[in-house]
Protein backbone atom coordinates (compact mmCIF):
# COMPACT_ATOMS: atom_id res chain seq x y z
CA UNK A 1 0.00 0.00 0.00
CA UNK A 2 1.40 3.41 -1.01
CA UNK A 3 0.32 6.88 0.01
CA UNK A 4 -0.69 7.73 -3.58
CA UNK A 5 -2.85 4.62 -3.95
CA UNK A 6 -6.62 5.22 -4.07
CA UNK A 7 -8.62 2.88 -1.85
CA UNK A 8 -12.35 2.22 -1.89
CA UNK A 9 -13.44 2.12 1.73
CA UNK A 10 -16.76 1.52 3.48
CA UNK A 11 -17.41 3.57 6.60
CA UNK A 12 -18.33 1.36 9.55
CA UNK A 13 -18.91 3.63 12.54
CA UNK A 14 -18.00 7.03 14.03
CA UNK A 15 -15.13 7.32 16.49
CA UNK A 16 -14.61 9.75 19.35
CA UNK A 17 -12.35 12.43 17.90
CA UNK A 18 -14.29 13.06 14.68
CA UNK A 19 -13.06 10.28 12.38
CA UNK A 20 -14.96 7.35 10.90
CA UNK A 21 -13.61 3.82 11.06
CA UNK A 22 -12.97 1.57 8.08
CA UNK A 23 -10.73 -1.44 7.46
CA UNK A 24 -8.41 -2.33 4.59
CA UNK A 25 -6.59 -5.64 4.42
CA UNK A 26 -7.38 -6.19 8.09
CA UNK A 27 -5.93 -2.88 9.23
CA UNK A 28 -7.97 -0.07 10.77
CA UNK A 29 -8.22 3.15 8.74
CA UNK A 30 -9.34 6.44 10.33
CA UNK A 31 -10.98 8.95 7.97
CA UNK A 32 -12.15 12.49 8.84
CA UNK A 33 -15.25 14.10 7.27
CA UNK A 34 -16.82 10.74 6.40
CA UNK A 35 -20.14 9.47 7.74
CA UNK A 36 -21.30 5.98 8.78
CA UNK A 37 -22.64 3.96 5.85
CA UNK A 38 -20.78 5.95 3.20
CA UNK A 39 -18.38 4.50 0.64
CA UNK A 40 -15.44 6.72 -0.31
CA UNK A 41 -12.28 6.78 -2.35
CA UNK A 42 -9.45 7.82 -0.09
CA UNK A 43 -5.67 8.18 -0.04
CA UNK A 44 -3.51 7.08 2.87
CA UNK A 45 -2.12 10.18 4.57
CA UNK A 46 -0.17 8.60 7.44
CA UNK A 47 0.78 4.98 8.03
CA UNK A 48 1.20 3.58 11.53
CA UNK A 49 2.00 0.08 12.70
CA UNK A 50 -1.55 -0.72 13.84
CA UNK A 51 -3.66 1.76 11.86
CA UNK A 52 -3.61 4.28 9.02
CA UNK A 53 -5.02 7.77 8.55
CA UNK A 54 -6.63 8.54 5.20
CA UNK A 55 -8.13 11.60 3.47
CA UNK A 56 -11.21 11.49 1.24
CA UNK A 57 -10.60 11.92 -2.48
CA UNK A 58 -14.22 11.44 -3.61
CA UNK A 59 -17.57 10.13 -2.38
CA UNK A 60 -19.08 7.01 -3.95
CA UNK A 61 -22.08 6.32 -1.73
CA UNK A 62 -23.36 9.31 0.24
CA UNK A 63 -25.17 9.27 3.59
CA UNK A 64 -28.59 10.92 3.79
CA UNK A 65 -27.23 12.82 6.81
CA UNK A 66 -24.58 14.62 4.72
CA UNK A 67 -25.11 18.36 4.23
CA UNK A 68 -23.21 21.46 3.12
CA UNK A 69 -21.02 22.95 5.87
CA UNK A 70 -22.16 26.37 7.03
CA UNK A 71 -18.67 27.78 7.66
CA UNK A 72 -16.27 28.66 4.84
CA UNK A 73 -13.34 27.66 7.07
CA UNK A 74 -14.63 24.16 7.79
CA UNK A 75 -12.08 21.34 7.24
CA UNK A 76 -9.17 23.83 7.35
CA UNK A 77 -9.82 25.22 10.82
CA UNK A 78 -9.41 22.66 13.60
CA UNK A 79 -12.43 23.79 15.59
CA UNK A 80 -15.31 21.81 14.05
CA UNK A 81 -15.45 18.19 12.86
CA UNK A 82 -19.15 17.58 12.12
CA UNK A 83 -20.48 20.42 9.97
CA UNK A 84 -20.76 18.01 7.03
CA UNK A 85 -23.52 16.15 8.93
CA UNK A 86 -27.03 17.47 9.62
CA UNK A 87 -27.84 17.98 13.28
CA UNK A 88 -29.92 14.79 13.81
CA UNK A 89 -27.03 12.88 12.25
CA UNK A 90 -24.54 14.49 14.64
CA UNK A 91 -26.65 13.57 17.67
CA UNK A 92 -27.06 9.99 16.46
CA UNK A 93 -23.28 9.62 16.08
CA UNK A 94 -22.62 11.03 19.55
CA UNK A 95 -25.16 8.72 21.18
CA UNK A 96 -23.60 5.73 19.41
CA UNK A 97 -20.10 6.77 20.48
CA UNK A 98 -21.12 7.34 24.11
CA UNK A 99 -22.89 3.98 24.36
CA UNK A 100 -20.01 2.08 22.78
CA UNK A 101 -17.41 3.64 25.09
CA UNK A 102 -19.50 2.70 28.13
CA UNK A 103 -20.06 -0.86 26.93
CA UNK A 104 -16.37 -1.28 26.09
CA UNK A 105 -15.55 -0.54 29.74
CA UNK A 106 -18.46 -2.77 30.85
CA UNK A 107 -20.20 0.10 32.61
CA UNK A 108 -23.78 -1.02 33.47
CA UNK A 109 -25.75 1.82 31.87
CA UNK A 110 -29.55 1.96 31.40
CA UNK A 111 -31.07 0.85 28.09
CA UNK A 112 -31.98 4.43 27.18
CA UNK A 113 -29.55 7.36 27.04
CA UNK A 114 -31.33 10.69 27.50
CA UNK A 115 -30.60 13.68 25.27
CA UNK A 116 -30.42 17.42 25.91
CA UNK A 117 -29.73 19.66 22.92
CA UNK A 118 -30.51 23.14 21.62
CA UNK A 119 -29.76 25.53 18.78
CA UNK A 120 -26.60 24.13 17.10
CA UNK A 121 -25.38 27.57 15.88
CA UNK A 122 -24.11 30.75 17.57
CA UNK A 123 -24.06 28.94 20.90
CA UNK A 124 -20.53 29.63 22.17
CA UNK A 125 -20.17 32.38 24.76
CA UNK A 126 -16.36 32.15 24.70
CA UNK A 127 -13.74 31.73 21.98
CA UNK A 128 -9.97 31.53 22.21
CA UNK A 129 -7.98 32.58 19.16
CA UNK A 130 -4.34 32.44 18.16
CA UNK A 131 -2.62 35.68 17.16
CA UNK A 132 0.18 36.02 14.65
CA UNK A 133 1.64 38.33 12.05
CA UNK A 134 0.69 38.12 8.40
CA UNK A 135 3.51 36.80 6.19
CA UNK A 136 6.22 38.49 8.21
CA UNK A 137 4.54 41.90 8.18
CA UNK A 138 3.55 43.87 11.28
CA UNK A 139 -0.15 43.31 10.56
CA UNK A 140 -1.67 41.02 13.21
CA UNK A 141 -4.17 38.29 12.32
CA UNK A 142 -6.39 36.20 14.55
CA UNK A 143 -7.66 32.71 13.86
CA UNK A 144 -7.95 29.13 15.05
CA UNK A 145 -5.27 26.49 14.81
CA UNK A 146 -5.25 24.42 11.66
CA UNK A 147 -6.73 20.93 11.66
CA UNK A 148 -3.47 19.40 10.50
CA UNK A 149 -0.85 21.62 12.15
CA UNK A 150 -0.25 24.44 14.63
CA UNK A 151 -0.51 27.01 11.83
CA UNK A 152 -3.04 29.79 12.27
CA UNK A 153 -6.09 29.72 9.99
CA UNK A 154 -7.26 33.37 9.78
CA UNK A 155 -11.04 33.51 10.09
CA UNK A 156 -13.66 35.99 8.97
CA UNK A 157 -16.58 34.17 10.59
CA UNK A 158 -17.38 31.53 13.21
CA UNK A 159 -21.00 30.33 12.94
CA UNK A 160 -20.84 28.44 16.24
CA UNK A 161 -19.85 31.54 18.24
CA UNK A 162 -22.07 34.34 19.52
CA UNK A 163 -21.81 36.98 16.74
CA UNK A 164 -20.49 39.63 19.13
CA UNK A 165 -17.36 37.55 19.83
CA UNK A 166 -16.05 37.66 16.27
CA UNK A 167 -16.91 41.35 15.93
CA UNK A 168 -14.96 42.17 19.09
CA UNK A 169 -12.06 39.94 18.00
CA UNK A 170 -11.90 41.81 14.70
CA UNK A 171 -11.81 45.11 16.56
CA UNK A 172 -9.01 43.84 18.82
CA UNK A 173 -7.07 42.73 15.74
CA UNK A 174 -7.31 46.24 14.26
CA UNK A 175 -6.23 47.90 17.51
CA UNK A 176 -3.28 45.55 17.98
CA UNK A 177 -2.07 46.23 14.44
CA UNK A 178 -2.35 49.99 14.93
CA UNK A 179 -0.85 50.00 18.42
CA UNK A 180 1.37 46.94 19.06
CA UNK A 181 1.53 45.87 22.72
CA UNK A 182 4.75 46.35 24.72
CA UNK A 183 4.86 42.58 25.41
CA UNK A 184 4.43 39.72 22.95
CA UNK A 185 0.79 38.56 22.77
CA UNK A 186 0.05 35.16 21.21
CA UNK A 187 -3.56 34.40 22.11
CA UNK A 188 -6.84 36.26 22.47
CA UNK A 189 -9.80 35.14 24.59
CA UNK A 190 -13.21 36.77 24.25
CA UNK A 191 -16.10 36.00 26.62
CA UNK A 192 -19.63 37.41 26.57
CA UNK A 193 -22.80 37.03 28.60
CA UNK A 194 -26.05 35.58 27.26
CA UNK A 195 -27.33 38.95 26.04
CA UNK A 196 -24.00 39.95 24.43
CA UNK A 197 -24.01 43.38 26.10
CA UNK A 198 -20.89 42.73 28.22
CA UNK A 199 -17.60 41.35 26.87
CA UNK A 200 -14.35 40.49 28.62
CA UNK A 201 -11.17 40.45 26.52
CA UNK A 202 -8.09 38.59 27.77
CA UNK A 203 -4.75 38.76 25.98
CA UNK A 204 -2.32 35.93 26.69
CA UNK A 205 1.40 36.66 26.74
CA UNK A 206 4.48 34.52 27.27
CA UNK A 207 6.36 37.56 28.55
CA UNK A 208 6.75 39.06 31.98
CA UNK A 209 5.26 42.43 32.83
CA UNK A 210 6.54 45.67 31.37
CA UNK A 211 6.43 49.15 32.89
CA UNK A 212 4.61 50.31 29.77
CA UNK A 213 1.89 47.63 29.92
CA UNK A 214 -0.58 49.41 32.20
CA UNK A 215 -0.70 52.60 30.13
CA UNK A 216 -1.08 50.55 26.95
CA UNK A 217 -3.91 48.45 28.44
CA UNK A 218 -5.81 51.54 29.54
CA UNK A 219 -5.42 53.12 26.11
CA UNK A 220 -6.47 49.89 24.39
CA UNK A 221 -9.53 49.53 26.61
CA UNK A 222 -10.69 53.05 25.75
CA UNK A 223 -10.09 52.37 22.07
CA UNK A 224 -12.17 49.18 22.07
CA UNK A 225 -15.17 50.80 23.73
CA UNK A 226 -18.54 49.09 24.47
CA UNK A 227 -19.56 46.33 24.76
CA UNK A 228 -16.05 45.52 26.06
CA UNK A 229 -16.30 46.01 29.82
CA UNK A 230 -12.90 44.63 30.81
CA UNK A 231 -9.46 44.08 29.26
CA UNK A 232 -6.66 42.07 30.84
CA UNK A 233 -3.20 40.79 29.90
CA UNK A 234 -2.13 37.54 31.56
CA UNK A 235 0.93 35.31 31.39
CA UNK A 236 1.58 31.77 32.57
CA UNK A 237 3.71 31.18 35.63
CA UNK A 238 6.18 28.29 35.92
CA UNK A 239 3.48 26.29 37.72
CA UNK A 240 1.11 26.74 34.78
CA UNK A 241 -1.20 29.21 36.54
CA UNK A 242 -2.30 32.38 34.79
CA UNK A 243 -0.92 35.54 36.35
CA UNK A 244 -2.48 38.91 35.71
CA UNK A 245 -0.06 41.47 34.35
CA UNK A 246 -2.33 44.47 33.93
CA UNK A 247 -6.02 45.24 33.58
CA UNK A 248 -8.44 48.01 32.73
CA UNK A 249 -12.18 48.06 33.25
CA UNK A 250 -14.22 45.46 35.12
CA UNK A 251 -12.77 42.26 36.56
CA UNK A 252 -15.90 40.25 35.78
CA UNK A 253 -19.14 40.29 33.83
CA UNK A 254 -22.62 39.31 35.01
CA UNK A 255 -24.13 36.18 33.49
CA UNK A 256 -27.77 35.33 34.19
CA UNK A 257 -29.08 31.76 34.12
CA UNK A 258 -32.73 31.23 35.07
CA UNK A 259 -32.92 34.50 37.03
CA UNK A 260 -29.72 33.68 38.93
CA UNK A 261 -26.89 36.13 38.32
CA UNK A 262 -23.26 35.01 38.40
CA UNK A 263 -20.21 37.25 38.50
CA UNK A 264 -17.71 35.55 36.17
CA UNK A 265 -14.11 36.76 36.18
CA UNK A 266 -11.60 36.77 33.34
CA UNK A 267 -10.37 33.17 32.78
CA UNK A 268 -12.89 31.68 35.22
CA UNK A 269 -14.47 28.46 33.98
CA UNK A 270 -18.07 28.77 32.82
CA UNK A 271 -20.10 26.41 30.63
CA UNK A 272 -19.85 27.44 27.00
CA UNK A 273 -23.31 26.81 25.48
CA UNK A 274 -25.52 29.81 26.11
CA UNK A 275 -28.69 28.21 24.67
CA UNK A 276 -28.98 25.19 26.99
CA UNK A 277 -27.49 26.42 30.27
CA UNK A 278 -30.82 26.72 32.09
CA UNK A 279 -31.96 23.20 31.14
CA UNK A 280 -28.47 21.88 31.88
CA UNK A 281 -28.45 23.26 35.43
CA UNK A 282 -31.95 21.89 36.00
CA UNK A 283 -30.88 18.46 34.74
CA UNK A 284 -28.04 18.34 37.29
CA UNK A 285 -29.86 19.79 40.30
CA UNK A 286 -33.62 19.12 39.91
CA UNK A 287 -35.41 17.02 42.54
CA UNK A 288 -32.37 16.95 44.80
CA UNK A 289 -32.81 18.14 48.37
CA UNK A 290 -31.61 17.51 51.89
CA UNK A 291 -29.43 18.84 54.67
CA UNK A 292 -26.06 19.15 52.95
CA UNK A 293 -24.73 19.06 49.38
CA UNK A 294 -21.18 19.15 48.06
CA UNK A 295 -20.36 20.77 44.73
CA UNK A 296 -16.88 19.53 43.82
CA UNK A 297 -14.94 21.18 40.97
CA UNK A 298 -17.49 23.96 41.53
CA UNK A 299 -16.18 26.61 39.11
CA UNK A 300 -18.01 29.87 39.72
CA UNK A 301 -20.88 28.09 41.47
CA UNK A 302 -23.20 27.33 38.55
CA UNK A 303 -24.67 24.31 40.37
CA UNK A 304 -23.97 25.43 43.93
CA UNK A 305 -26.26 28.45 43.65
CA UNK A 306 -29.16 26.25 42.53
CA UNK A 307 -28.42 23.63 45.19
CA UNK A 308 -28.67 26.35 47.84
CA UNK A 309 -32.40 26.53 47.09
CA UNK A 310 -33.06 22.94 48.18
CA UNK A 311 -30.29 22.14 50.70
CA UNK A 312 -29.72 23.68 54.12
CA UNK A 313 -26.04 24.19 53.34
CA UNK A 314 -23.75 23.74 50.35
CA UNK A 315 -19.98 23.21 50.39
CA UNK A 316 -18.44 24.28 47.08
CA UNK A 317 -14.84 23.26 46.33
CA UNK A 318 -12.70 24.91 43.63
CA UNK A 319 -8.93 25.12 43.12
CA UNK A 320 -8.69 27.73 40.33
CA UNK A 321 -7.96 31.18 41.83
CA UNK A 322 -9.94 32.99 39.11
CA UNK A 323 -13.00 30.78 39.54
CA UNK A 324 -12.76 30.81 43.34
CA UNK A 325 -13.05 34.61 43.52
CA UNK A 326 -16.32 34.36 41.56
CA UNK A 327 -17.46 31.34 43.61
CA UNK A 328 -17.17 33.20 46.90
CA UNK A 329 -19.38 35.97 45.50
CA UNK A 330 -21.92 33.46 44.15
CA UNK A 331 -22.85 31.71 47.39
CA UNK A 332 -25.70 33.45 49.19
CA UNK A 333 -26.69 31.22 52.16
CA UNK A 334 -24.94 32.07 55.41
CA UNK A 335 -24.45 28.36 56.12
CA UNK A 336 -22.82 27.65 52.76
CA UNK A 337 -19.06 27.79 52.33
CA UNK A 338 -16.53 28.01 49.51
CA UNK A 339 -13.32 25.98 49.90
CA UNK A 340 -10.21 26.81 47.87
CA UNK A 341 -8.73 23.35 47.41
CA UNK A 342 -8.38 20.52 44.96
CA UNK A 343 -11.13 17.95 45.25
CA UNK A 344 -8.65 15.23 46.18
CA UNK A 345 -7.19 17.30 49.03
CA UNK A 346 -10.68 18.20 50.28
CA UNK A 347 -11.76 14.55 50.33
CA UNK A 348 -8.57 13.47 52.11
CA UNK A 349 -9.06 16.13 54.78
CA UNK A 350 -12.72 15.18 55.19
CA UNK A 351 -11.73 11.53 55.69
CA UNK A 352 -9.19 12.51 58.35
CA UNK A 353 -11.68 14.73 60.17
CA UNK A 354 -14.48 12.16 59.94
CA UNK A 355 -17.08 14.87 59.33
CA UNK A 356 -20.69 13.93 58.51
CA UNK A 357 -21.18 13.04 54.85
CA UNK A 358 -23.45 14.97 52.46
CA UNK A 359 -26.83 13.91 51.11
CA UNK A 360 -25.74 14.66 47.54
CA UNK A 361 -22.44 15.20 45.73
CA UNK A 362 -22.15 16.97 42.38
CA UNK A 363 -18.94 16.38 40.41
CA UNK A 364 -17.84 18.34 37.35
CA UNK A 365 -14.15 17.52 36.81
CA UNK A 366 -11.96 18.58 33.88
CA UNK A 367 -11.22 16.16 31.02
CA UNK A 368 -8.81 14.13 33.14
CA UNK A 369 -11.76 12.95 35.23
CA UNK A 370 -11.55 11.78 38.85
CA UNK A 371 -8.97 9.00 38.96
CA UNK A 372 -8.67 6.04 41.31
CA UNK A 373 -7.84 7.91 44.54
CA UNK A 374 -10.78 10.27 44.24
CA UNK A 375 -13.19 7.49 43.28
CA UNK A 376 -12.09 5.41 46.27
CA UNK A 377 -12.60 8.32 48.67
CA UNK A 378 -16.00 9.15 47.18
CA UNK A 379 -17.22 5.56 47.47
CA UNK A 380 -16.25 5.52 51.16
CA UNK A 381 -18.41 8.56 51.96
CA UNK A 382 -21.67 6.67 51.25
CA UNK A 383 -23.54 9.74 49.93
CA UNK A 384 -27.06 8.63 48.90
CA UNK A 385 -26.78 10.47 45.57
CA UNK A 386 -24.00 11.57 43.25
CA UNK A 387 -24.24 13.45 39.96
CA UNK A 388 -21.24 13.16 37.65
CA UNK A 389 -20.93 15.81 34.92
CA UNK A 390 -18.27 14.87 32.38
CA UNK A 391 -16.80 16.42 29.24
CA UNK A 392 -14.81 13.31 28.27
CA UNK A 393 -16.58 9.96 27.79
CA UNK A 394 -13.38 7.90 28.05
CA UNK A 395 -12.39 9.15 31.52
CA UNK A 396 -16.05 9.08 32.54
CA UNK A 397 -16.31 5.37 31.65
CA UNK A 398 -13.11 4.63 33.57
CA UNK A 399 -14.41 6.39 36.68
CA UNK A 400 -17.93 4.93 36.48
CA UNK A 401 -16.47 1.45 36.30
CA UNK A 402 -14.82 2.09 39.67
CA UNK A 403 -17.79 3.84 41.28
CA UNK A 404 -20.27 1.11 40.24
CA UNK A 405 -17.99 -1.77 41.26
CA UNK A 406 -19.40 -1.86 44.80
CA UNK A 407 -21.62 0.86 46.18
CA UNK A 408 -23.35 2.75 43.35
CA UNK A 409 -25.73 2.06 40.49
CA UNK A 410 -26.50 4.35 37.54
CA UNK A 411 -30.06 5.66 37.73
CA UNK A 412 -29.90 7.54 34.43
CA UNK A 413 -27.45 8.91 31.90
CA UNK A 414 -27.99 11.89 29.60
CA UNK A 415 -25.96 13.07 26.64
CA UNK A 416 -25.81 16.88 26.71
CA UNK A 417 -24.78 18.32 23.36
CA UNK A 418 -22.81 21.24 24.77
CA UNK A 419 -20.61 21.48 21.66
CA UNK A 420 -22.60 21.09 18.40
CA UNK A 421 -20.63 20.77 15.13
CA UNK A 422 -17.73 19.21 17.08
CA UNK A 423 -17.02 15.67 18.31
CA UNK A 424 -17.01 16.85 21.95
CA UNK A 425 -19.90 15.87 24.19
CA UNK A 426 -21.02 16.40 27.76
CA UNK A 427 -22.60 13.66 29.85
CA UNK A 428 -24.64 13.85 33.06
CA UNK A 429 -24.85 10.63 35.10
CA UNK A 430 -27.05 10.23 38.17
CA UNK A 431 -25.78 7.61 40.64
CA UNK A 432 -27.58 6.24 43.67
CA UNK A 433 -26.13 4.23 46.55
CA UNK A 434 -26.95 0.55 46.21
Amino acid sequence: MTQDELLELSMEKPLYGGDCLSHHQGKAVFIPFALPGETVRARIAHQKRRFNHAEIDSLIQISSARCEPKCIHFSHCGGCQYQHADYPGQLAMKQLILREIMLRERVPIPATIGLLSGNPWEYRNRIRLALGTNNGSSSIQFGYRSRASHDIVPITECPIAAPMLVRVASRVEQCLSQSPPPVAVNELEVFTNATEDQVLVTLHSASASSRETQAWVESMFCELGPPVTGLRIVSKTESGQRERLDQSGEESLFYSVANTRYAVQHNAFFQVNRWILEDFVSLVTANRRGRQAWDLFAGVGLFARRLEQTFECVTAVESSPASFVSLEKSLTNASSRAVCSTTLQFLQQNRDRREPGPDCIVLDPPRAGLGQQTCTLLAAIHAPQMVYVSCDPATLARDLKMLTAERYTIANITLVDMFPQTYHLETVVSLVRA
